[in-house]
């Protein structure tokens, strides 16, 4: 318990306690991507709740990287003056904020961005949209990696505390680590160092565009669970190794897609019904089919990210490393903290329910999360809903 609440330092910002809130996408920003008052209400309350470091949900850096409807952008300079309204709140609390970047690649619609998915590869239709994504050259690479930079200088522009890269979750980032989504057979694909070099560059771009006092921060995937092979925990070491030597601040680990595999990235129960009526009508009774399918199979076992953690923390060095997935109970936070598999431990439902979560551990009131891992939160944003706790309010 006292470990929980000691400071740390991540490049010289200094964190009031070990809880991270882990990115969340709230589906609460405009269609332009800009910052709404719903948003700044939703991260005033969890800066007053005390939670040590605030991740935001994942901001698109490029309008052909956006992956969902009411999504964050970082992408113009025109939502400067929201993004700073946003840092003022949480800092106004006493709070800590990251900006994660992200770029969707083929995990969107193309009537949402208005082109075809962007990817490493053109490989397969994808089970959701049933699109085959447009593989990218090498123009369009470098694109996307000086948008991740100009991103990271417009974060820093409206004081965030640092910036985290998402690649985890399937999205473009994930998707030329991955072997399973990356079957390319140049520079930037066919080994793990060709694999890594995509993540690589951003960083170098991300770093040159920021400054010195900033922390980078970085979400991995440990595994995809993709149809066929993609990332394992043995691949997972070899990339936080590499992280590692690029001067990282801080590593998150993470597993599955919200496509291809959204209850190994939450387990917990299955909303059968929010999530069919995500789905356009007319593959909704397929659809039907595959998520009942589903129901049973993902019950929240604990730590479920913890043995890839193991792997992966004597690679790091003085690297801090973040243990989200599965965290509910003090004992089990603490257990983390004093084995030393992670120095600090994120959550995202459990601050969706409760906010003010990590005061309320700090002052004894609490020691466990009241979050029963329904997922009916995530079955709300997958129907463009606001992200909150739907326990009592949204049909599973």
């Amino acid at each position: 318990m006292d470990t929980l609440f000691e400071p740390l330092e991540l490049r010289g910002v200094e964190l009031k306690n070990r809880l991270v809130r882990s990115a969340t996408y709230e589906a609460m920003a405009t269609e332009s991507g800009a910052v709404t008052d719903a948003l700044l209400a939703h991260y005033r309350q969890l800066a007053r709740g005390e939670v040590g470091l605030i991740i935001t949900g994942h901001a698109y850096v490029h309008p052909l990287g956006r992956a969902a409807r009411h999504q964050i952008g970082l992408h113009d300079d025109a939502l400067l003056p929201g993004l700073r309204r946003l840092t003022r709140e949480v800092h106004d609390e006493g709070g800590r904020i990251v900006f994660q970047l992200a770029h969707a690649g083929r995990q969107t619609a193309p009537g949402l961005i208005g082109h075809r998915p962007l990817a490493p590869s053109s490989r397969g239709r994808d089970p959701i949209y049933f699109v085959k994504p447009q593989a990218m050259d090498g123009d369009q690479i470098r694109t996307v990696i000086n948008a991740f930079g100009a991103a990271a200088a417009r974060a820093e522009a409206a004081s965030a505390d640092g910036i985290q890269i998402h690649a985890a979750h399937g999205y473009l980032v994930n998707e030329f680590l991955s072997p399973y989504f990356n079957v390319r057979d140049d520079s930037w694909g066919g080994t793990p160092e060709n694999r890594f070099r995509f993540l690589q560059e951003v960083i170098l771009e991300v770093r040159s565009r920021m400054s010195d006092e900033l922390p980078l921060l970085v979400k991995l995937n440990t595994r995809d669970h993709t149809p066929e092979q993609g990332i394992t925990p043995e691949l997972a070491v070899d990339y936080a190794e590499r992280l590692t030597e690029l001067g990282i601040d801080a590593l998150e680990v993470s597993r599955g897609s919200p496509i291809y595999a959204p209850f190994h990235m939450c387990r917990g129960e299955v909303p059968v019904k929010g999530i069919v009526r995500s789905v356009p009508w007319w593959q909704r009774p397929l659809a039907r089919l595959i998520v009942r399918r589903w129901a049973g199979r993902y019950d929240l076992d604990g730590l479920y990210n913890l043995e890839p953690a193991r792997l992966i923390k004597p690679q790091l060095g003085s690297v801090p490393l973040i243990l989200t997935g599965g965290v509910r109970t003090v004992n089990q936070m603490a257990h983390v903290l004093e084995h030393e598999h992670a120095e600090l431990v994120g959550m995202s439902r459990p601050f969706i329910r409760e906010p003010a979560l990590a005061r309320r551990i700090s002052l004894g009131r609490t020691d466990s999360a009241s979050c029963v891992s329904c997922n009916r939160c995530f079955a709300a944003i997958a129907n463009d809903l606001p992200v909150r706790c739907y326990l009592t309010g949204l049909p599973d």
